[in-house]
């Protein structure tokens, strides 16, 4: 991942808020030795004991009631990975460690390279692909941070519902939805991310509805609650409710926290963890997805991806994300930060199909320096659409108030603002969401590579939803 960090005057900001100097991180020997993981390609489905006729044997309930309401049907994507074909490649005594269904591809792991051999001659196997060589040293997790239990009185704005939020809620819409009781009720959304350093200890945290959570990364993390604090900032653009001080873009939805980032190392298994994540918030049943995470340069350069390669579908996590609309589910993506960088365009999965990709916007409505760009390389407009992240006021995971910048944090206002504008209008399917959200931006009529559709208007967005239910009925 391209890691969405703020700009270094506010990283030194919040190391100061912290109250302590930063301890120098420690390294040790990377534990068991030489370790590799491959993705392996399966043949096909054949023989599965699965059947799209029984969807409840692998997906829940409401994850069915919401393709039934959409009128989506469950497909042969939807089937789990064949056991007996994973029994198969457990026998040539390599560890399976993640699946994915909708790849039909097995993430495994070994200590010898010699088994990608054994692997590749079984019947059902029909290609292996190195995506992860063990580093020599990691570094030891740091403990949880002290955080703040009480706001500073600064962080205050007197007679202000919204407190320090009011500028980034107001600018999508987002007071005017609120007041109509459009607040995120009766929806979920999966935060995708690296870590939620103290979301379960920080009061304002605790409050927010979190469903439960899930880590993908291998080795899984022994406390999702002690990893980097990126996704704590996230959940807090979207979820926290602290009237006068901070009010998120949808108070009263409900969360999965899912990691899938591993912060340590930039490698292609992450391409592995991202969809196994999102396969898993669509089996619980999740309505929308905020993903502030995108990839394009890996440690091993063979793996990256080159520009014609922003296609949507050639990177597993975009073709991925392609499909989240057609199971019926919104994914809500960060562009990336690569504005000023040599490479510029959005990383994936922000080029996938059928999706929001967030730019950054100041204050001002103008587009964020820093703010990838498009188009795809099969010419479609990217970003999608824009919100406020240069800067943005999230919650950190030492429960301080601070400004940051990054697409990371105009994602997840959108995210929060689709499950209003969903809770609002619930015959809406998750394509008509899209469409309806970049109609009713303010780039509309002439939608570029830079500022996309642009800025949303989510009460316009809803009262259009209204308009064109009505005229159905």
């Amino acid at each position: 991942m391209n890691k969405c960090l703020s700009i270094l005057l506010l990283l030194v900001f919040s190391l100061v808020s912290a109250g302590r100097p930063a301890k120098a991180s420690r390294k040790v020997k990377y534990p068991g030795g030489k370790t590799y993981m491959f993705r392996v390609m399966l043949a096909d489905k054949r023989g599965t004991p699965f059947s799209i006729d029984n969807p409840s044997a692998y997906l829940s309930a409401k994850a069915i009631e919401r393709r039934r309401r959409q009128r989506l049907a469950v497909d042969s994507t939807d089937l789990p990975v064949n056991p007996a074909y994973l029994r198969m490649i457990r026998s040539t005594g390599v560890d399976v460690v993640g699946v994915s269904k909708w790849n039909n591809t097995v993430l495994v792991r070994s200590r010898k390279l010699d088994c990608l051999r054994s692997v590749s001659r079984l019947a059902c196997v029909k290609e292996v692909r190195k995506v992860w060589t063990s580093p020599d040293s990691i570094t030891v997790s740091p403990p949880r941070s002290h955080y703040h239990t009480e706001f500073n009185r600064w962080d205050t704005v007197a007679q202000t519902h919204y407190g320090v939020t009011r500028e980034q809620v107001e600018m999508l819409g987002g007071v005017k939805m609120h007041s109509h009781r459009f607040t995120g009720q009766g929806v979920t959304i999966a935060v995708l991310d690296g870590g939620f350093m103290n979301a379960d200890q920080i009061p304002c945290l605790k409050e927010v509805d979190v469903v439960g959570w899930r880590d993908f990364v291998v080795p899984p993390s022994n406390d999702i609650f002690k990893e980097m604090e990126h996704g704590t900032k996230v959940l807090s653009v979207i979820g926290v409710d602290v009237p006068g001080t901070y009010v998120g873009t949808a108070p009263d939805a409900a969360f999965w926290l899912l990691r899938c980032e591993d912060n340590a190392s930039e490698n292609l298994v992450e391409e592995d963890y991202w969809a196994a994540a999102a396969e898993f918030a669509d089996s619980v049943g999740v309505d929308i997805i905020s993903s502030s995470l995108g990839f394009h340069a890996f440690e091993d350069p063979s793996c990256s991806y080159k520009i014609s390669q922003l296609d949507g579908h050639t990177a597993m996590i975009s073709r991925t994300a392609s499909m989240l609309a057609g199971k019926g589910i919104v994914l809500v993506c960060s562009a990336g930060n690569d504005g000023m960088a040599s490479w510029k365009k959005v990383n994936v999965p922000a080029d996938a199909d059928d999706i929001l990709t967030v730019g950054a916007v100041t204050p001002d409505r103008r587009n964020a320096a820093f703010s990838s760009i498009g188009p795809t390389a099969d010419g479609r407009v990217k970003p999608d659409v824009m919100a406020l992240g240069s800067p943005t006021a999230v919650i950190t995971g030492r429960g301080t108030i601070i400004k940051d910048v990054g697409t990371s944090f105009s994602a997840p206002l959108v995210a929060g603002m689709v499950a209003c504008l969903w809770q609002a209008l619930p015959g809406m399917t998750a394509k008509d969401i899209i469409r309806l959200v970049r109609s009713c931006s303010d780039n509309s009529s002439s939608p570029d590579n830079i500022y996309g559709y642009g800025i949303p208007d989510f009460w316009k967005a809803y009262l259009t939803g209204k308009g064109e239910r009505g005229m159905k009925n």
